[in-house]
């Protein structure tokens, strides 16, 4: 009996001991897998979040970026396709993953063959296009009442099919627009195919208006009244978002599946871009055992955002793994802890066979072995995991991308007893040099000592406390971090250390401050741009009001800019303008302020001051600062500007009126002949309303035929007889009849207009004369004006031979008058010019001679033939010695350069006699006849009226 009480015991100790074995390891196991599992679900949503945030960011950066050049559009106004190239080449290449920037510009159909005559001047063959149904390449746009044209774009290589497209007709985009005036923000286009992409490529536009003279406007009828057109940020989706993971590092990483929408839904018509995860290999346990059962993995996390109206949705899995990568130490203790078990059950058996005598004593022993394992695996099964946690804190800190420290709560020095590596590579000191050492030792030479002092005044209160800060690296340079810092107590509740988090936003800094600089300064010169210039208006408008003082809006504007931009290169003109702007910023006082309004426009604020009052001399001041020589590239140039000045508060009280008023008065500097400065006065407001009437009318006056010529006889002094026309250009308005030449020459110079015209002149000149010479008048020559913007087309001298060619007039016939200042401003480039045009035959006559640069040194270089006496000389050659003297002088130099002289504005017998007594060849004037139409000049040559 008690041998089978022996044996019922030695099992019942087997077995309970097998039973115990086996909860202790079942506690160990499901434990330590909660916290495998913890590990693994919390890396998945790190890298999960990781690329949600990388996404978003990119996105954001694009349109951020879109907004940057959409604003550098609105700043400059207008800029030339080269500026446009030069501001976003360095963005493109900052932002690998915008495909391209492009500007939209609304065309009207009557004004599309302008357009694109216009654009072939940098891009034969450029027309209007668009997408066609069914087909890929795009073809001419069909008539429509307007376009919305993509005028620019960058980079043009691999975006060619793309300049020129109308895009009006794409109900994406221009909803994407209709949505960007709505909110006034940028807006995106779904993904849709666009024509520089390829057939199974998509993309989608970023798209921001762009706005009449560079306002921002407040409200959406306002946006639409002045909408001209947009820029937009092309983005090929899927490499965009290859682009954006691969400068994050991301694109290594294969284990993550990414799958993105944009669009309402994240369904499949959505899906913009697909990366299937690395499909990964089975144990073959995982088949065997299927343990798969006894742990949860994370599989698919879903994150939304919108990005410029449009909400992006992003699909973030991974594949199943192997149980026995995420597992093996609760796999192991499972295994460990059933052997164990097992072992300790035989072992129990073994021992309960032996003798009674041992049977009680192993019994009692037995006993307390039990007691003892249960504590001992109780302490084990604790320690594991008190260790297992202090090493996973201790591998985060050393493995966290922020500086950690952990500071001695001792005053006053709060010594540094801990620093991860990340404090290494942020500050530049090892754990060698800061461990030891007070906390005070980051404070540097001159640290932000206020955001210090509340990091001292935390810490000695024993509370959390979070500061951005500015110290130095230890190789000196800046280093701005945010810094958070917060006190660790023990059981008792008694501070004894501080840990801290250093986090590196240097670089958010300086994107910062390169952002504010960017929307404050103009980036070429250097200046306040047009944003910041009406801050810096009012302010000195509220000074000048509070002291009752007078201020001065002075508005400086380069004479015949648009030359050194035609002859040199917009390189030397930008250069030209980064002088200009120095020497501008030179001329004036400290508390002046110099703008660049755009182009070669440049806005300056005069305040007056107790000590200083305003006067003319401040003005000539600032001419003599432009007018001082420039040399470019080896040649030297004479600059002149014409200023216009609007007082405060006589001419305006708020800064758009001052602004306005100050251009006014400059267009009539200009008017008067440039290299002037006009005050502004109510009348001048009124000519800048009919000059804009003007303007408008004369873009249709050519093709409504509306111009004509007259032409002033010639008359040669030894014979007596007309020799020759001088053809002088007319208009004969619908409503204002006869309109002079000095209302709308000018005008005709700054819209552009000038070539058509002049190039109209120069024909219907040379065809009337041609017939005046077939009628019996063989010796009859003309001579014709021109203007700067002719004088620098490329095409100058084959245009006029075949002007030449098609009227059948000999060359010696025609005679070309070109004004001083214009051969002067660059005098090489001039005198290949002219080289080209004697070679034709043509006669070279300077018009206006001695009321410029006059150079005898460049004159004897130029291949001319005449020399023209300006009129202003002439009125008074009887009444004023000077005048006289200056006259005669002209005559005797062009006699010694073997050159024939002619005098203009002739209209006394006394003026007649003076020039025929001092030797001038040829005379024209009102003392013989004014300017006449065609059928009267030829009414003089047939009565052969001569002069006596």
């Amino acid at each position: 009996m008690q041998r089978v009480i022996n044996k019922l015991g030695a099992t019942l100790s087997a077995s309970l001991t097998l039973m115990l074995g086996l909860c202790a390891t079942a506690t160990v196991f499901v434990a330590t897998s909660h916290l495998e599992e913890d590990a693994v679900s919390l890396d998945f949503e790190r890298r999960a979040g990781l690329r949600a945030f990388t996404i978003q960011r990119g996105l954001e950066e694009a349109v951020q970026v879109q907004s940057v050049v959409n604003h550098f559009y609105a700043t400059v106004g207008d800029p030339t396709r080269d500026q446009f190239e030069n501001f976003t080449r360095p963005l493109l290449e900052r932002y690998p993953y915008v495909r391209a920037f492009s500007v939209q510009r609304f065309v009207s159909d009557e004004d599309r063959p302008v357009f694109e005559a216009l654009r072939q001047g940098a891009r034969p063959g450029f027309q209007i296009t668009a997408l066609a149904e069914g087909k890929v390449e795009p073809v001419p746009a069909p008539q429509q009442p307007s376009y919305l044209v993509v005028d620019f774009i960058e980079p043009v290589p691999g975006n060619e099919a793309a300049l020129g497209l109308d895009v009006s007709r794409n109900a994406e985009i221009m909803g994407a627009l209709g949505a960007a005036l709505a909110s006034g923000r940028p807006a995106s286009t779904p993904p849709l195919r666009l024509a520089q992409f390829g057939p199974d490529e998509r993309g989608l536009l970023v798209i921001q208006p762009v706005y009449r003279g560079g306002v921002q406007p407040t409200d959406q009828l306002a946006r639409r009244a002045l909408l001209v057109g947009d820029t937009s940020a092309v983005l090929e989706l899927n490499g965009l978002v290859r682009k954006i993971l691969d400068s994050a590092g991301l694109m290594a990483d294969h284990d993550i599946g990414l799958r993105i929408y944009v669009g309402a839904q994240a369904e499949g018509r959505n899906l913009v871009y697909r990366h299937d995860s690395a499909p990964q290999e089975a144990h073959w346990l995982d088949h065997l055992l299927k343990p798969g059962t006894l742990f949860r993995h994370p599989s698919t996390t879903v994150s939304s955002f919108d990005i410029a109206g449009q909400t992006w949705h992003l699909e973030i899995s991974v594949p199943p793994r192997s149980l026995f990568a995420d597992h093996y130490g609760s796999l192991l203790i499972l295994l460990v802890g059933v052997i164990a078990s097992l072992l300790g059950a035989a072992y129990m058996r073994a021992l309960s066979m032996r003798s009674h005598r041992i049977q009680q004593l192993v019994e009692e022993r037995t006993a307390e072995l039990r007691t003892t394992n249960a504590l001992l695996s109780d302490d084990i099964k604790a320690r594991r995991l008190a260790e297992r946690a202090l090493r996973l804190r201790h591998q985060a800190i050393e493995a966290s991308a922020n500086a950690i420290l952990i500071l001695s709560a001792q005053e006053p020095d709060y010594t540094i007893e801990y620093v991860n590596p990340a404090f290494a590579r942020i500050t530049g000191y090892s754990s060698t040099e800061a461990v030891g050492k007070s906390i005070r030792f980051l404070e540097g030479r001159d640290s932000d000592p206020e955001g210090f002092e509340t990091v001292w005044i935390a810490m000695r209160e024993q509370r959390e406390h979070n500061v951005v800060l500015r110290n130095y690296h230890k190789d000196g340079s800046e280093l701005w971090n945010d810094f958070y810092i917060a006190p660790v107590r023990d059981e008792s509740g008694e501070v004894t250390h501080f840990v801290a988090a250093l986090y590196d936003i240097t670089s958010m800094k300086r994107y910062e401050a390169e952002l504010e600089f960017q929307a404050s300064r103009d980036t070429l010169t250097g200046l306040i741009n047009r944003h910041m210039l009406r801050h810096h208006l009012e302010q000195a408008i509220g000074v000048a009001e509070r002291q009752k003082q007078a201020l001065w809006v002075v508005f400086v504007d380069l004479d015949r800019f648009k030359f050194v931009n035609d002859t040199l290169g917009h390189k030397a003109g930008d250069t030209l303008l980064r002088t200009v702007a120095g020497r501008l910023r030179a001329a004036v006082r400290e508390a002046d302020t110099v703008a660049r309004l755009g182009g070669d426009e440049f806005i300056m604020i005069l305040p007056e001051q107790d000590e200083l009052t305003l006067d003319t001399r401040s003005l000539q001041r600032i001419m003599d600062a432009v007018a001082a020589p420039v040399t470019l590239g080896g040649h030297t140039l004479f600059m002149t500007c014409s200023v216009g000045v609007a007082c405060y508060p006589n001419d305006g009280t708020d800064g758009e009126t001052l602004i306005k008023h100050a251009d006014i008065a400059m267009y009539r500097g200009k008017q008067t002949g440039r290299n002037n400065f006009q005050f502004y006065t109510p009348a001048m407001n009124e000519q800048a309303l009919e000059r804009l009437r003007i303007e408008g009318d004369l873009r249709n006056a050519l093709d409504h035929g509306e111009f004509l010529l007259h032409y002033q006889p010639k008359v040669d002094l030894a014979s007596g007889r007309v020799i020759g026309s001088e053809a002088l250009i007319r208009w004969q308005h619908p409503q204002l009849g006869m309109v002079s030449p000095a209302r709308f020459i000018g005008l005709a110079e700054e819209t552009g207009l000038i070539l058509p015209i002049g190039a109209w002149v120069l024909r219907a000149a040379c065809t009337q004369c041609r017939q005046w010479q077939l009628g019996g008048y063989a010796d009859i020559s003309v001579s014709v004006n021109l203007s700067v913007g002719q004088f620098l087309q490329k095409d100058l001298v084959s245009s006029i031979a075949d002007v030449l060619e098609d009227t059948g007039l000999p060359p010696e016939s025609l005679e070309l008058e070109l004004t001083e200042s214009l051969m002067m401003t660059d005098v090489e480039h001039a005198i290949g010019i002219l080289a080209g045009l004697k070679k034709l035959g043509v006669r070279l006559s300077i018009d206006d001679f001695g009321t410029g640069y006059s150079s005898l040194a460049y004159l004897k270089r130029f291949p001319i033939d005449v020399l023209k006496i300006d009129r202003s000389f002439v009125r008074d050659i009887t009444i004023d010695a000077d005048d006289a003297a200056i006259t005669a002088s002209i005559i005797s130099l062009a006699r010694h350069l073997k050159l024939r002289v002619i005098a203009e504005g002739v209209e006394t017998d006394e003026q007649l006699d003076y020039l025929r007594h001092y030797g001038c060849d040829e005379i024209q004037g009102y003392l013989f006849s004014p300017p006449v139409p065609a059928d009267k000049f030829e009414q003089i040559l047939r009565q052969d009226r001569v002069m006596t």
